[in-house]
């Protein structure tokens, strides 16, 4: 270990949402934890990536003979929040064969066809896999009820479907860890013209951005119920603030860790002599 600035206290501790959650009460400026600025945190990004790699292999090799253990990432976050960042920046460093990285865009006919979860169902993470759902089940209250599309009934048994899905997926094995990346309405605006004014990321611009910018307060109380029906011990929510996205990068590659070490993952016992197989190989 160097001299890198550590955490004080961990973002699975700071970050969490508890029964007195308010996200209003949230600074989408701040730095919970951490003491460090840009640089440092930079500089801690760089350095623990190894260590979320070894133990990322080790998940993989412990469900090559046996094991059912799996995380899924989930990434809520209104746009320009910094959603890729966290999956180039964090998940990147993986082995791409042990992630699976869902993107939801919005629902085709067929999809519309089935039952809200019907998708989400099939795109859960494999034994051994890191998933990662950019945008998830969640959209499927959000924006439903920004824009009125569900009744209240409707979404009061939506929330009762995703905690229960959730629970199935935690008694499989699968540590859910779910992340709203926080940024202030002005940040947005501050991104949006960005974009505009770079030509490596105009693509990135999409008008129904505006649109949705328009509900902004809606999207934070759709939010605020969110968590009050779906943060629960099996499944938390941790809300990482996100104005500055080297500690949004930070926060969520310290939640994997924490995620990850839980897990308590070893290396598998070889189902060989290995002086043996030295010695045959020596000889080879």
């Amino acid at each position: 270990m160097t001299d890198a600035v550590m955490f004080e206290r961990r973002p699975a501790e700071t970050l969490l949402v508890g029964k007195k959650f308010k996200l209003k009460d949230c600074d989408p400026d701040s730095t919970p934890g951490y003491s460090g600025g840009k640089s440092d945190g930079e500089a801690l990004l760089a350095e623990l990536d190894g260590k979320l790699t070894t133990l990322q292999e080790q998940l993989f090799a412990e469900s090559r003979f046996g094991g059912t253990k799996r995380i899924l990432l989930v990434l809520q976050a209104m746009d320009t929040a910094g959603k890729g960042g966290i999956v180039n920046h964090v998940m990147g460093q993986m082995d791409p064969q042990g992630v699976q990285l869902k993107s939801f865009k919005a629902p085709t006919p067929e999809e519309k066809s089935y039952d809200f979860l019907w998708r989400i169902e099939k795109a859960v993470p494999a034994a051994g896999m890191v998933g990662v759902f950019d945008r998830s089940h969640y959209e499927d209250v959000l924006i439903h009820r920004v824009h009125r599309w569900a009744s209240p009934e409707e979404l009061e048994r939506r929330y009762k479907a995703i905690n229960e899905f959730e629970a199935r997926q935690a008694a499989a094995g699968t540590t859910v860890v779910k992340v709203m990346l926080n940024i202030s309405r002005d940040e947005q605006k501050e991104r949006l013209l960005a974009r505009l004014d770079d030509e490596s990321k105009v693509w990135k611009y999409s008008s129904t951005d505006l649109k949705e910018r328009a509900f902004w307060s809606d999207y934070m109380d759709a939010y605020q119920e969110v968590f009050e029906k779906t943060a629960t011990d099996i499944a938390p929510w941790y809300v990482v603030p996100a104005n500055k996205k080297w500690y949004a990068r930070i926060a969520v590659q310290q939640l994997m860790l924490d995620a990850l070490e839980g897990l308590k993952l070893q290396w598998p016992d070889p189902e060989f002599d290995v002086d043996m197989e030295r010695d045959l190989v020596e000889r080879s």
